[in-house]
């Protein structure tokens, strides 16, 4: 286990974690909302730090990344773990898990290098969960990996502070965020967390150069209002991503929404025309 970067200590060896906007504050002995970050006697740390339990080659284009070195491959990887609980998870199986429940990886931030270097793989994308509950751990891994030569893509939801992103934005090269809605009440009750803070996440990206693409999971019934798409279009055209990727995936029953049909195509396709329309220049379908 690796002693967390972002906590601060609290009366009566309690802690609270200042990773994420859900700021937690962890008795002795329990963990965070994400699961993967413990308090042991005033001390904060991460218990997936070097064990990741998921390992895999993937084309880039599966991140989605359509804009980034397309046709390259990437080794990704997942720790347990992550700070939404989002009623539609396609792999809760790792991500609302603990990390003991998961079988997993030792592998130090030098051997995932040498692994990726071993394959041949350009780059490493931190995927599946969300990377940024063990972010110490993909801070290390991507500093070593630019030493090498190798490019670092998180696959995110984005909730994070600003501080953590700010000291892990030098060692990216190219995001995905997922946005899941432009609503906050919407995020909430889906995932349990805000909407601000990842488009904050966005724009601290774009400020620093990050490669982003911008998916949006389109759940019949839930988030698939046309005004609503409308208005997030405008805002990432007024924010300076107009040509930014943007990725409208279509939603299949999973987890704790089984009883919500996939989403129709037309819906899909209304949704792009509306994207076009409102400047965005680069607009995809995914899952079709």
């Amino acid at each position: 286990m690796k002693e967390c970067r972002y906590y601060q200590k609290l009366e009566g060896g309690a802690v609270e974690c200042q990773l994420c906007p859900h700021h937690c504050h962890i008795a002795d002995g329990k963990t965070g909302r994400c699961r993967s970050r413990r308090n042991d006697g005033g001390i904060l740390l991460s218990e997936v730090y070097a064990k990741p339990c998921s390992l895999a080659i993937d084309p880039i284009e599966k991140k989605p990344l359509y804009h980034f070195h397309p046709g390259t491959q990437c080794l990704s990887l997942a720790c347990t773990g992550c700070n939404f609980r989002c009623l539609n998870c396609q792999n809760h199986d790792i991500s609302q898990a603990l990390p003991t429940d998961v079988p997993y990886y030792d592998l130090s931030p030098e051997a995932l290098v040498a692994l990726c270097q071993k394959h041949h793989c350009p780059g490493i994308a931190y995927t599946y969960t969300e990377p940024l509950t063990y972010i110490e751990y993909i801070t290390d891994c991507a500093r070593l990996a630019h030493e090498a030569g190798l490019w670092n893509i998180l696959v995110t939801a984005g909730y994070v502070c600003q501080q953590p992103l700010h000291d892990l934005l030098p060692y990216l090269d190219a995001a995905n965020v997922d946005l899941k809605s432009f609503s906050d009440d919407i995020y909430m009750h889906v995932s349990g967390g805000h909407l601000q803070p990842v488009l904050d996440t966005i724009v601290a990206m774009r400020d620093a150069g990050v490669w982003l693409e911008i998916t949006n999971l389109l759940i019949p019934g839930v988030n698939d209002d046309m005004d609503m798409i409308r208005q997030m279009c405008r805002w990432l055209r007024e924010n300076h991503l107009a040509e930014a990727p943007l990725h409208f995936s279509r939603f299949f029953p999973r987890y704790q929404m089984q009883d919500i049909p996939p989403t129709p195509l037309h819906t899909l396709q209304e949704a792009k025309r509306i994207a076009e329309a409102e400047g965005i220049m680069h607009v995809y379908l995914g899952n079709v």
